[in-house]
Order: structure tokens, then sequence, then C-alpha cells
């Protein structure tokens, strides 16, 4: 599996949290707000690379997006 190179949200999230519960190196929900990718996140993509994975594939809107360096 190759590594993961961006994060991002796109538009319809629901503010559930449950990103930020699985990896709060990288995901954060401020109150009443959508989800934000954290500043210096990328420091812990490879770290974090399984939670990031399971944040999206958990994520019930589905807005979570990532790319890796797989080829296409």
């Amino acid at each position: 599996m190759a590594d993961i190179k961006r994060v991002w949200i796109e538009e319809g999230c629901i503010s559930c949290s449950l990103c930020q519960d699985i990896c709060p190196e990288v995901f954060e929900v401020p109150d009443g707000e959508d989800c934000v990718i954290k500043g210096d996140a990328p420091k812990h993509f490879k770290a974090k690379d399984e939670e990031i994975r399971d944040a999206a594939c958990d994520c019930p809107v589905e807005v979570i997006q990532y790319e890796d360096g797989a080829a296409s």
C-alpha cells in the first residue's frame, strides 16, 4: 500500500466528529463546524496512514478523501 500524500474534505460534512475520534492528529471538528484538516497534518500521514484510511472508510457521508502514491 502506497503512502498517503494528500487528505481533503469534500462538501457535505455533518460534523459528527468520528474522524477526529479516530485520528485527532489529522482531523479537527470545531464545535458546530465542518471537519478540517489540521495545518500540521502532513507530518502525520505516514504514521497515521491506517487511521486516515479508517476515518475515510467510516465517514457516514463519505466526504473524507485521500490520495496516495499508488499508480492509477
